[in-house]
């Protein structure tokens, strides 16, 4: 079974990004860690029942990995223009105690199994050979701890807590039939859209906001 690990805004730069969430949430989101074996970085903020909200961005003083990134980061371009859609919550990892097994077969979705970091890994993440979002980030991406569950001591809880967390899609019979393909616990309310949009609605301490 996989189940709902966090939610990501993919930002052409962090400072855009923890400004985007300042303005939904009304939170600072502060920094989290920066990723020397990825050449990303992040902040990082607690959701409540072992989840959270990543923003993410390309390192600039970061290192090129030797391989495409996670999350779609090396075309610039498309995270601009989905920035300018307004699709900034724009995709979700999924975690597995099992990865190989859900990626089996589905290595056209998911792409392979990435032992991170590469020098004395503890955990591996699922990231297509193109470093694309799984289908256009219709699919979660997907992280395997090692059956070690992730630590929340690092991640500031501002007191969020996600309320609930839909998609948007075109199609949504369609997403509907892979999600059960996948076995998800917690997956997102599916909408008929116009386009894949993923929204958030957060309680805060100034009340339930949306994420976009």
């Amino acid at each position: 079974m996989l189940k709902l690990d966090h939610l990501t805004v993919i930002a052409p730069s962090l400072a855009e990004g923890v400004a985007h969430v300042r303005a939904c949430l009304d939170l600072d989101v502060p920094f989290g860690q920066r990723h020397r074996y990825m050449g990303t970085h992040n902040h990082l903020l607690q959701l409540g029942a072992m989840t959270y909200l990543e923003i993410v961005a390309l390192d600039p003083e970061g290192e090129k990995p030797g391989r495409r990134r996670w999350f779609g980061l090396d075309d610039y371009a498309k995270v601009r223009a989905d920035w300018d859609e307004g699709r900034r919550l724009r995709a979700w990892v999924a975690r597995t105690d099992a990865i190989a097994e859900v990626i089996a077969g589905r290595e056209a979705v998911f792409g392979e199994k990435v032992p991170l970091p590469a020098v004395n890994s503890t955990f591996d993440f699922a990231i297509p050979v193109d470093g694309t979002l799984p289908l256009d980030g219709v699919a979660p991406s997907l992280i395997d701890r090692r059956g070690k569950p992730r630590s929340m001591t690092t991640i500031a809880d501002l007191g969020a807590r996600l309320v609930s967390f839909s998609l948007e899609h075109p199609d949504p019979d369609a997403v509907s039939a892979l999600y059960g393909q996948l076995d998800i616990d917690r997956p997102p309310e599916i909408l008929r859209g116009p386009t894949l949009r993923y929204r958030a609605r957060i309680g805060t301490p100034a009340g339930v906001r949306e994420l976009a």
